[in-house]
């Protein structure tokens, strides 16, 4: 037998709810810090070997047949295609180093055990295509948030009533859409809606976005950067909305996250709280992806593509570094220039690393998605090029002014060493090493993504086909 053969992707997701168990019943916090970062090691490994099968072109019949699912389910629920191939690592290797770097004194602070548990059903979703399946993922993955904000004894009503808002519209929404008679009709574009509307709570966008920066503010930062940068809204967008969407909601879509992309962008650069300032520049990058995913060309949702695994990257090591910050000062303030560059400049180097490549600077794996954003967007209207490119330049402004407040300025005055730990700096400069990579070698990364955009294309047309042949065919979508 091969080890590719072995249904990895499974066990990461084992090894995942095996931990969190076993971390749970752990009271010390150096006890569930080793514990934690083996279990969330052994998940990416595993990853790591589900997409080495994958793109090996190990038969899906031999993946299947050390597997439980097919006997408890008929088919397998989790398995890798062309999109969730590469982000399925890249969710495990976020968790890993997530966990890697957090700072001692933030152990107890930091729940090992929920955290394993939102990766294994974070891995689950990012591996499942069946709709109920998917649906009910997305609904739980609520839940670790919710318990993490009780834990720390923070309000919880703007989290509570914008996720069950999330919840309520994607189970009726697709309820609506699974039960209709076809997917023109009426009834279908009535379900259709709601799961956009479920969609843009989710995303964050314009007016629904408060629940971000609530949730910034009081949750755990490490907690609070696994929960939204793996950008499950738009996993659910891909999968759910975008095959069977009529046109007119596609560019609604679009319209409203290409307005929150450039509101979000102008809010950080005035804010005032570093978390603030994160929280708006992860809902501008946010918005793009969207932006990309909805002009429905392969141009396009290459672009949106590629832009979702940078932000997965680039924003999460900036995350990682900002959250390295905050071990040492506590909330950092963005009203006063802090000097600390000559305590870690490891640490500002990666952070200014991390920031650019978030906006597309040359030779990170930034630039060519934010180049490929501006071309497929150029192709659709002027207008929404020069809204892509504000966005991109005004959230470029963001970080260089948050990168001149933190790092000059005035030397910062300490008695104790302020250098990045041994931890941090491989957590980051893995990160780093991955930005740089990608945006020297950018091939492969786009090719993968093409051919994903060309599948979730040929979906779209097939659906497209069925709706022509319904009898009962979307008078709306006809007169377009």
């Amino acid at each position: 037998m091969n080890l590719l053969q072995l249904p990895w992707i499974e066990l990461a997701i084992l090894f995942a709810m095996v931990g969190s168990a076993i971390v749970a019943r752990l009271r010390d916090p150096n006890h569930a810090y080793q514990w934690g970062l083996a279990f969330m090691g052994a998940s990416f490994i595993s990853t790591l070997w589900a997409w080495q099968a994958y793109y090996l072109g190990i038969p899906a019949e031999d993946l299947a047949r050390f597997s439980l699912q097919p006997g408890l389910f008929g088919r397998r629920l989790f398995a890798l295609d062309e999109l969730s191939a590469p982000l399925v690592p890249s969710v495990a290797l976020l968790h890993f180093l997530t966990a890697l770097a957090t700072a001692r004194t933030k152990m107890r602070r930091y729940s090992f055990s929920w955290s394993l548990a939102a990766e294994a059903i974070r891995l689950a979703t990012f591996s499942c295509e069946e709709p109920w399946v998917l649906v009910g993922l997305l609904a739980s993955l609520t839940v670790p948030p919710y318990v993490e904000l009780v834990n720390r004894g923070c309000p919880t009503r703007v989290y509570t009533l914008h996720m069950a808002l999330f919840v309520a519209l994607l189970v009726a929404g697709w309820a609506i859409v699974d039960t209709a008679p076809g997917v023109s009709s009426v009834r279908a574009q009535v379900g259709v809606i709601l799961l956009m509307a479920a969609i843009l709570v989710r995303c964050g966008t314009i007016p629904v976005h408060c629940w971000i920066t609530d949730w910034f503010e009081h949750a755990s930062f490490g907690i609070a950067i696994l929960y939204v940068v793996p950008l499950s809204g738009v996993y659910a967008a891909v999968r759910l909305v975008l095959p069977i969407a009529p046109d007119w909601v596609l560019r609604t879509i679009a319209l409203i996250s290409l307005a929150t992309a450039v509101y979000a962008a102008g809010m950080a650069t005035v804010q005032r709280d570093a978390r603030r300032f994160y929280a708006y520049l992860f809902l501008s990058h946010a918005s793009l992806v969207l932006v990309g995913l909805e002009m429905r060309t392969a141009l396009s949702l290459t672009a949106s593509l590629c832009l979702w695994f940078s932000v997965i990257l680039s924003l999460g090591g900036f995350g990682l570094a900002l959250r390295a910050l905050e071990s040492r000062f506590g909330r950092m303030s963005l009203v006063k220039y802090q000097g600390l560059y000559g305590h870690s400049p490891t640490l500002a180097v990666c952070f200014m690393l991390t920031g650019l490549a978030s906006v597309g600077f040359p030779a990170t794996v930034g630039f060519i998605s934010t180049e490929l954003l501006v071309d497929s967007a150029a192709e659709v209207s002027a207008l929404v090029c020069v809204a892509v490119v504000a966005a991109a330049a005004i959230n470029g402004i963001a970080v260089v002014r948050a990168y001149l407040l933190l790092f000059t300025g005035a030397k910062h005055v300490s008695s104790v060493s302020l250098e990045i730990s041994p931890r941090e700096r491989f957590a980051v400069l893995t990160l780093a090493a991955l930005i740089l990579g990608g945006g020297i070698f950018p091939q492969p990364g786009v090719t993968s993504r093409y051919l994903a955009a060309e599948q979730a294309l040929s979906r779209r047309e097939s659906s497209r086909d069925v709706r022509a042949g319904d009898p009962q065919t979307d008078e709306v979508e006809h007169k377009q």
